[in-house]
């Protein structure tokens, strides 16, 4: 099968997002001028640089209370910082209600059940059970073609690792059992892991 976007795919559901997986998601906390608290997920993200560290994610989409973007952006904008909460498989359900289109007035931690924390670099929350949160400095939004496609750049400036999680000086990821993003409605979790050595090694 071969398509070209602009003429669409003539299939049921788009295949684009399940081409591209797994992908890590983003559990971004803001909060507004206003004050209020504010998390969404986000399947576009990653990590682009280790030296100063930085992220990204990629925002889609309008939301009716905002004039441009949703809440995470126009958040970002007001204050220019922003915390990348990891979501573990316990939290799949309290990710999902957070991902709901609710009033920009709505704190997303009080709606999900989460516990929020003060970050330590920055003026936002985090979540208090995250197995780890990236504190992150806004560094630039890019805009790109399409509506309200935005990229977010920030650079960490603070890194929380939850305690038991850590497994003689690592990070262990099957401690907690990352959620991945697939296509569709579909996620999966990281339960097993192997190695490989670099062939410069």
């Amino acid at each position: 099968m071969f398509y070209r976007p602009e003429d669409g795919h003539g299939l049921p559901h788009n295949p684009f997002n399940a081409i591209i997986t797994p992908r890590p998601i983003g559990w971004i906390s803001t909060r507004s001028a206003d004050g209020v608290n504010n998390l969404a997920p986000y399947s576009f993200f990653n990590g682009v640089a280790y030296t100063p560290p930085q992220v990204m994610f990629a925002s889609t989409g309008t939301k009716h209370d905002q004039v441009a973007g949703k809440d995470s952006i126009a958040n970002i904008e007001a204050t220019g910082v922003f915390c990348v909460n990891i979501v573990a498989h316990a939290h799949r359900d309290a990710m999902n209600a957070s991902s709901a289109s609710l009033s920009k007035e709505v704190d997303e931690f009080s709606h999900a059940g989460l516990a929020p924390l003060e970050c330590e670099t920055i003026p936002c929350a985090r979540i208090d059970d995250a197995p780890a949160a990236l504190e992150c400095k806004l560094t630039r939004i890019v805009d790109l073609p399409g509506e309200a496609n935005r990229v977010v750049f920030g650079e960490v400036t603070g890194v929380h690792l939850r305690d038991d999680c850590m497994k003689d000086g690592k990070f262990d990821v099957t401690s907690f059992r990352p959620l991945a993003r697939l296509g569709y409605r579909d996620y999966s979790v990281v339960t097993e892991l192997f190695s490989l050595n670099r062939p410069d090694d």
